[in-house]
């Protein structure tokens, strides 16, 4: 279930909410979304992470075209969007010394099983549009969650698809306070990817042109953890950050 949240007017106040604040503010007690029962990150997801006592920065990517703020806070970002699906956990760590940091905003967007944006789909196929702000009201497939006490938000969506000129992505921005600390990407390991891309909705899109290995802005250290999650997959990375 979508929540309308005002982010630019409460990132200034972040440090001082929780989710669980945040969350029954917006008339919700803080546990299942709609479609979803496993929205709330749970202790077993974050014996996942890697207890690594370095960090390095996280690369910056660009944002790219089809960005703007959907004003959504949740954290099924799914729709009516079909695809194998992805639950992606992303932590957020300060950089200079690997410590969580909670109540941080992740926001992430991605492009559907076809290759379509929400927001941009006539440029999607081709069409006008992208760069200059939304051409539709479509909003799938994008959405933000709060970092928990451990620094770690998870999102239930689908594997992307694929659009000429790119590889298999998912942006994404860290918000902190009222600034923006991190734009980056994320990538896939090319083998899960052929595998979802035999099956329904993704066989249909063929012609991929753009792998990891000739995609002029894939960055390795970006490639997300992934592993089996009953007929989906389950994705984990972490963003270091410098706050």
């Amino acid at each position: 279930m979508a929540r309308r949240f005002d982010r630019r007017r409460a990132l200034a106040g972040f440090g001082a909410l929780s989710l669980g604040a945040l969350l029954e503010g917006c008339g919700d007690d803080g546990g299942k979304t709609t479609g979803d029962t496993t929205t709330k990150t749970s202790a077993t997801t974050a014996r996942l992470f890697d207890e690594s006592s370095s960090c390095t920065v996280t690369p910056e990517e660009t944002e790219g075209p089809y960005y703007f703020d959907a004003d959504r806070i949740r954290s099924d970002i799914r729709e009516d969007r079909e695809g194998t699906r992805l639950r992606l956990a992303i932590r957020v760590r300060d950089a200079a010394g690997c410590k969580p940091i909670s109540n941080a905003v992740v926001d992430i967007w991605h492009c559907d099983a076809l290759g379509l944006y929400s927001g941009f789909e006539a440029a999607s196929t081709g069409g006008p549009g992208g760069g200059g702000g939304p051409t539709d009201n479509e909003k799938y497939l994008r959405g933000a969650q709060v970092t928990n006490s451990d620094g770690i938000v998870e999102f239930v969506t689908i594997y992307p698809g694929w659009y000429r000129g790119r590889t298999v992505h998912i942006h994404a921005k860290v918000h902190l306070d009222n600034a923006t600390v991190l734009t980056s990407q994320l990538y896939f390991d090319e083998a899960v990817t052929e595998s979802v891309y035999k099956r329904e909705p993704y066989s249909q899109h063929t012609g991929r042109d753009t792998f990891n290995s000739n995609d002029g802005i894939y960055d390795e250290r970006l490639l997300l953890t992934l592993r089996k999650d009953g007929a989906g997959r389950l994705g984990l990375t972490t963003f270091d950050v410098k706050s």
